[in-house]
Parts: C-alpha cells; structure tokens; sequence
C-alpha cells in the first residue's frame, strides 16, 4: 500500500452471522483485506466476522479492519 493512494472510502456490503452490514474502507484497504483473507484461506465475511467478534464496543467494524490490516503487515 502506497501512502496517498487509498482514494475515497467505498463502501461494500458484508455479512456478519446472518445479517447484512456496510462498510466503507480505502480501495487500497479492500485490496490489503482481501490478500490477508485469501492467505488465510478464509473469505472476506468470515475474516470481518473473526475482527468484528475481536474488536471493542469503543471502536466501529471499518477502524478494526483498517487497524488489523495495518498490523497484519506491521507484524
């Protein structure tokens, strides 16, 4: 991920235990995302899933994703 080349929020729809959910992340966000869960073998709803269970009431599902991803490739 290049810095300034995130571009605009877009938002995209996922499904979390049965319900429907948006959320709006970076292009370059949704790129990151979807190579982290296609290494894990998993797909984007069941990682948003994992992170959503994972994350504080304090924090909204799009700054956890944006959190995990950053420390995915921190680590």
């Amino acid at each position: 991920m290049s810095a300034g080349r995130g571009g605009r929020p877009v938002k995209r729809s996922l499904t979390l235990k049965g319900h429907r959910t948006s959320v709006s992340l970076e292009d370059a966000f949704w790129r990151a995302f979807r190579e982290i869960a296609a290494k894990k073998d998993m797909g984007i709803n069941e990682l948003a899933a994992e992170i959503d269970a994972a994350r504080g009431v304090e924090s909204g599902l799009a700054s956890a994703i944006r959190v995990y991803v950053l420390n995915h490739y921190r680590g």
